[in-house]
């Protein structure tokens, strides 16, 4: 069984060009954060103003040092305007606990 952790940031926004900006911004400095395997932007195919950042984690360990750190607020603030108020549960966090599948 695998550690890693799946982290899940909903955003909602009109616009696209502003949150990429934001999201490469962010991913620049999170670069080289210990545990941090990658991350990436999706956007729903059902609601083109709804986007998602997935970020995958080493472990929960990992995470919880870099969440509870004192640049986490500051390195992620681009892309706070986007989050999406609308839904309660603006942030999930999934631990791995099977997967299956080509990873290439």
């Amino acid at each position: 069984m695998s550690g890693r952790v799946l982290v899940l940031l909903y955003h909602l926004t009109e616009d696209e060009a502003g949150i990429e900006t934001a999201y490469h911004q962010v991913s620049a400095e999170l670069a080289g954060v210990p545990g941090l395997l990658g991350n990436e932007l999706l956007r729903s195919v059902h609601d083109s103003r709804a986007f998602l950042v997935l970020s995958t984690w080493r472990d929960r360990a990992a995470f919880d040092a870099w969440e509870q750190g004192s640049s986490h607020k500051a390195s992620t603030a681009p892309l706070r305007p986007f989050r999406d108020t609308e839904n309660p549960r603006a942030l999930g966090v999934y631990r791995q606990i099977a997967e299956h599948g080509d990873k290439g």
